[in-house]
């Protein structure tokens, strides 16, 4: 078990510490390691967020123009993206358990950089498709990520931690789209370069800084395909109960957010006539307030509240945020809706950390990569549903001319998932 101190995992350097790595960080420097993931991660998500007000407008281009076609061709994209995280996630939390979280990491920041620097070159939409894929892969390290925060952190801080980390997507998100705006008025390609940019950067950052968070002694005595295999990482979480019940929460509430990047720039344009570049300032002010409310809110929201009722206060706004997006007549009234939305984001530290606390730190990878895996399923179908529900909403003559469907759907779907987190954290008396 984890001791009640943030410096645990970190006591100082490892007699086994593998040659050429940073030291772990010394007694105290578990605040220090934080630092080191958050803005790993940050840059990571900067390169994500870059590509985001334009991955649409391009895969239009690349389809001929047509709406309808680039919708569905959108859907193809994240329901393949969402394909590779779902089959890596536990591949890679296996492989971090076993040889530790800085290599996987430094993997895939590599990969990633590389994979957009292909995905600027595509002339076609297969090889864009591929890129996608690639791109998949390598941001299962997300998973990894999420582990290194429970291995420097304890259990009673680690809302707060998680929180952190939203934060991280809060601000690649902030500052991503408005770079990615701003670069697209060069040309269309321009973000994928930047984009490749970062994340190359941040691999030298991470070779050269970022400490290990699991010493040797801590490891998994070995790599075990029967639990990094999605299916075998899934039924390995029947061991804990309650963390089947969140995961379920986890992955209802990942459904209702794949409307957000499957339907979204292309829904902004054909609703409120907003372009690549306000479609990018849209997506910084969301950004923004998710990271006020994961960075700000969100440690102590949990620490006044508790960990289940901050989750089931996060499921109302959801459901709320969603709705208000699906019905908002004008732009402005979409506008209004963001900070609604935003304090949804409460419920994913509650989450993270209600789970983390179920689970041996010894497989706490393995863990974060079943939950990822698990959303990432989600991806395997929603993205194509909810960009079918919009290209039937547009299409000409279409019988359902409501292009917000999705969101309403989303809206259910994350009231659903406040009524599983309901039923999974009541107390055990009850």
């Amino acid at each position: 078990m984890l001791r009640d101190s943030p410096s645990d995992p970190a006591s100082g350097p490892s007699p086994s510490t593998p040659a050429g790595a940073p030291a772990l960080p010394p007694p105290g420097a578990g605040r220090a390691a934080l630092v080191f993931i958050f803005i790993t991660v940050t840059i990571d998500l900067l390169a994500f967020g870059i590509i985001i007000p334009v991955l649409p407008h391009l895969v239009r281009e690349l389809a001929g123009g047509s709406l309808p076609e680039a919708s569905r061709w959108n859907g193809v994209f994240g329901t393949a993206f969402a394909l590779t995280q779902f089959i890596s996630s536990p591949i890679q939390g296996a492989l971090s358990d076993r040889y530790g979280r800085r290599v996987v990491i430094l993997i895939s920041c590599l990969g990633l950089g590389l994979d957009f620097a292909v995905m600027a070159l595509a002339a076609s939409i297969p090889v864009l498709l591929a890129g996608r894929i690639v791109s998949g892969i390598t941001a299962a390290s997300f998973s990894t990520a999420n582990a290194y925060i429970a291995d420097v952190t304890p259990p009673e801080r680690r809302a707060a931690a998680f929180g952190m980390l939203g934060a991280a997507f809060g601000i690649g998100f902030v500052v991503g789209p408005a770079l990615g705006s701003l670069l697209s008025s060069l040309d269309v390609r321009a973000p994928f370069w930047g984009a490749a940019a970062l994340a190359l950067c941040n691999f030298l950052y991470g070779l050269l800084v970022l400490p290990e968070s699991l010493p040797p002694e801590r490891r998994s005595p070995r790599f075990d395909w029967s639990r990094a295999n999605p299916l075998g990482a899934l039924l390995a979480l029947r061991r804990y109960p309650q963390v089947v019940g969140l995961a379920l929460v986890a992955f209802l509430f990942n459904v209702a957010h794949y409307v957000l990047p499957s339907t979204f720039v292309l829904y902004a344009d054909a609703r409120y006539g907003w372009g690549p570049s306000m479609v990018g300032w849209v997506m910084a002010a969301s950004g923004a307030c998710g990271a006020v409310v994961q960075a700000g809110l969100a440690g102590r929201v949990v620490a006044r509240l508790g960990e289940r009722r901050t989750l089931l206060l996060a499921a109302a706004f959801g459901a709320l945020g969603f709705a208000w997006y699906g019905l908002a007549p004008s732009g402005g009234w979409f506008l209004a809706g963001v900070p609604v939305l935003a304090l949804w984001g409460l419920g994913s530290p509650a989450v993270q950390s209600l789970m983390s606390r179920q689970v041996d730190p010894r497989e706490q990878g393995r863990l974060q990569g079943a939950v990822t895996g698990l959303t990432s399923a989600a991806g395997i179908f929603a993205p194509f549903v909810f960009a079918s529900l919009f290209a039937a909403a547009v299409e000409p003559g279409a019988r359902l001319a409501l292009p917000g469907v999705g969101f309403l759907l989303a809206a259910g779907l994350v009231a659903a998932g406040g009524l599983a987190g309901a039923r999974a954290t009541r107390p055990r008396h009850a």
